[in-house]
């Protein structure tokens, strides 16, 4: 089974896709780095104060990635210090 978190970010006051690129890829190392997570920026790459962030995670119970996923939405809220997150979905295929 495969578990896809997505992340809608907000990053306000942020001027240029380079300033944007600074304060997005800490963020994507430290969550690899603290979940071993597979992480990448999927979505609104062109907008300066908006990202979409994808984390996906392989198992063979739903119920477990649903726990482990849950528990990466919670630290994402409270870890993204650069802005807010707007949505935040948990999805298992």
């Amino acid at each position: 089974m495969i578990g896809l978190l997505t992340l809608h970010l907000r990053l306000p006051g942020c001027a240029s896709l380079k300033e944007k690129r600074g304060r997005i890829q800490p963020f994507l190392h430290r969550l690899r780095r603290e979940f071993n997570l597979s992480v990448a920026e999927m979505d609104l790459q062109d907008h300066h104060q908006q990202a979409v962030v994808a984390c996906a995670m392989l198992g063979n119970e739903a119920a477990h990635l649903q726990s482990a996923l849950e528990t990466v939405r919670r630290w994402s809220e409270a870890h993204w210090s650069d802005g807010d997150v707007l949505e935040a979905r948990i999805e298992i295929i």
